[in-house]
């Protein structure tokens, strides 16, 4: 269906053309090539100008982020970066992850709808470009392309600066294919399914059941909570139907936000403060941890929460600290991603 031909009617001279599939192109947020200084600092820089990440002025921001943030930060964050790579694939673990979640859910399209559908995936920063796998798509015959960034709560510095970086690379082309963007899936209910199994099977393998489960989710600024972005309120309600699914009381979890950046005041609480509280105001011995915002492990889950959140958990006189991981490439994760695409290109595919 998607080989090449030449259009109906055309003359004989007419170059052929593929056409005729649905791309499926997922979208994460990036990572750098390499944990060197030049690869972070490019990261960095790509990332910390993005003005949906950071929205302060250029003539205000940038100079700061030239000559101080980037000339240190990436040492810092390579070491952190560094700690979690996996050496053996000569990739960070969110670009594994993904790859390996990419994969799965073309074997499962491809069950499906069999080579009507064309799956890949890009990078909001860093490679491979949201430009060039639009550009594959064209290429290979995509009509339509369903675009999926893989965050389960929409935020303007993640969903929406995902779909901006897609609809600038549909302006660069001549032929431009249909396009259809996911919505934040934050209360599907196959999502809160596969979260709820998760953190079951993470309880079940241990000898003792967590007295706390900290449902930490990505910060941003309190301010682009007021400016009208939805994201605290969708986090607030992934975590309500997650306890209504595990029937648990509400005293059995928390929500919490971790990676503040910057002066300004953002979400509360703040995951790193709140562990420390639980320990030394009201005794707990022993929490688990769950982050349900990121599709998959990064440098947020396994550096900063399974080390940074949990020190300063032990640090103030916890004890027993389990982190369970994201969703990753589970079935039921994948099975879940799936359904969402299908809901998505309803009447598309045949």
């Amino acid at each position: 269906m998607s080989h090449a031909t030449c259009p109906a009617h055309a003359p004989a001279d007419h170059p052929k053309v593929a056409r005729g599939k649905t791309g499926i192109l997922l979208a994460n947020l990036g990572t750098p090539d390499d944990y060197s200084y030049w690869p972070m600092r490019r990261y960095l820089n790509e990332f910390l100008s993005d003005k949906r990440v950071i929205d302060y002025p250029s003539w205000k921001w940038q100079p700061l982020l030239q000559l101080i943030i980037l000339t240190k930060r990436p040492f810092s964050s390579g070491k952190a970066y560094e700690s979690i790579w996996d050496k053996e694939r000569g990739e960070s673990p969110l670009m594994v992850i993904t790859k390996d979640q990419t994969a799965k859910i073309a074997e499962t399209m491809q069950d499906r709808h069999g080579d009507q559908v064309m799956v890949d995936f890009c990078m909001r920063y860093g490679n491979p470009s949201t430009e060039s796998k639009v550009r594959e798509m064209v290429e290979a015959g995509c009509e339509r392309i369903v675009f999926f960034p893989l965050y389960p709560q929409y935020a303007g510095a993640t969903s929406a600066t995902a779909n901006d970086q897609f609809f600038r690379a549909l302006m660069k082309e001549k032929w431009q294919p249909a396009a259809r963007t996911v919505p934040a899936y934050f209360d599907h209910p196959a999502y809160v399914e596969a979260l709820a199994q998760s953190v079951e099977r993470a309880y079940a393998a241990q000898e003792k059941k967590p007295e706390l489960l900290v449902v930490s989710y990505h910060g941003m600024p309190k301010r682009y909570l007021m400016e009208g972005d939805p994201y605290h309120c969708q986090c607030q309600k992934t975590t309500r139907l997650l306890k209504e699914r595990l029937g648990w009381k509400d005293t059995d979890l928390c929500t919490t936000f971790q990676s503040q950046f910057g002066p300004e005041d953002w979400l509360r609480p703040y995951t790193v403060d709140e562990v420390a509280r639980l320990a030394e105001e009201d005794g707990k011995k022993s929490i688990a941890v769950i982050a349900p915002a990121f599709s998959a492990d990064c440098i947020e889950t396994l550096e900063e929460i399974n080390e940074e959140i949990k020190e300063s958990f032990e640090e103030a006189g916890g004890e027993d600290f389990l982190y369970i991981p994201c969703l990753n490439d589970d079935a039921l994760h994948i099975e879940a991603l799936c359904n969402i695409i299908d809901e998505n290109m309803g009447g598309w595919i045949k």
